[in-house]
């Protein structure tokens, strides 16, 4: 995790402030495949690991098929559980036939989160290069809970975890980072 002696270019310091306190979100992980099952879900597994790791809870976990109905209805049902603040979804963002993930969860946003897939897209060029073109990376909320689609591999999951949503979903990160835009947070977090 960063620390606060990072600067961007206009001065002010980024980073974990460790002297605030950690205020942990409920996430729910939704792996989306045609192929895999609880024993071969490493991404789900990644994501879950990485998430109670860093002090927040895992609200719950589930493997859908690569199927627009299926897809919709449980992002749907999280989005409408009050113990869910942040649904993250693995899988189905590339270009293969059944690749839907997009084409589900966008007409459910009722706002974007555009930054997301350009910030995503510039950390894993880092690792993998020109070849994060083949992603469609996704970001957005429906109602108050937020929605991140991230692509199946791996790989891309630990990008998106530790280069983006780790800070973004710490409390203590500043400037400032979603947990601020969580209902139950909002008058405690800046």
């Amino acid at each position: 995790m960063a620390d606060l002696s990072t600067r961007p270019a206009n001065g002010r310091k980024t980073g974990i402030d460790a002297r605030l306190p950690f205020y942990p979100l409920k996430l729910a992980v939704l792996t989306i495949s045609d192929t895999r099952n609880p024993e071969t879900d490493s991404s789900g597994d990644l994501l879950a690991d990485r998430l109670t790791t860093a002090g927040h809870l895992l609200a719950g976990r589930m493997i859908v098929p690569d199927e627009i109905p299926a897809i919709r209805s449980q992002v749907l049902a999280w989005a409408a559980d009050a113990e869910v603040d942040v649904i993250l979804t693995t899988g189905g963002t590339g270009f293969s036939l059944r690749d839907v993930t997009p084409e589900a969860v966008q007409p459910l946003l009722r706002r974007s989160m555009d930054g997301f897939s350009v910030v995503f897209h510039q950390a894993s060029q880092t690792t993998v290069g020109v070849s994060t073109l083949q992603s469609r990376a996704l970001a957005g909320q429906i109602g108050d809970t937020f929605v991140f689609c991230i692509p199946g591999s791996t790989g891309a999951c630990r990008d998106a975890w530790d280069l983006v949503l780790s800070s973004e979903f710490d409390s203590r990160y500043r400037p400032c980072s979603l947990v601020g835009q969580i209902p139950r947070y909002r008058d405690i977090c800046s």
